[in-house]
């Protein structure tokens, strides 16, 4: 499995970015894939996790009404818009995902610890 992110970058308080994450190697019938990010100092932390199928998406509490994960399955890609972005969101951005069974819950496998396969990080610096 790879995993490609990409559309960091520096933005002013209030602005948007879109990361995107293309995925290539994934042979699971159901799986998670999402975003988490690492700050400075700061443990590795579940954004947004989005399912394979059954459009189930989960966020956490601090991105909820700003944040928005999608996934374009003809394109292998995983997107995160970003809205209303505030200085505490500036961190190392990760596409990751996990294969699972779909009786489980989004919300509790959105952890980084649950991830099978990571991809390279790409930096979010939010910034006057």
């Amino acid at each position: 499995v790879q995993l490609q992110a990409s559309g960091g970058g520096l933005v002013q308080p209030g602005g948007s970015l879109r990361l995107s994450c293309v995925a290539s190697g994934i042979t699971s019938d159901y799986y998670y894939i999402g975003w988490f990010r690492q700050a400075p100092g700061k443990g590795r932390e579940g954004v947004a996790c989005i399912s394979s199928s059954y459009g189930r998406v989960h966020y956490a509490n601090s991105v909820k009404g700003r944040f928005t994960i999608s996934r374009d399955n003809a394109k292998n890609t995983v997107y995160l818009q970003m809205n209303s972005l505030q200085p505490e969101d500036t961190a190392v951005y990760y596409c990751a995902t996990t294969r699972a069974s779909p009786l489980t819950s989004i919300a509790t496998m959105c952890y980084d610890y649950s991830m099978d396969y990571w991809g390279k990080g790409t930096q979010v610096t939010v910034s006057s």
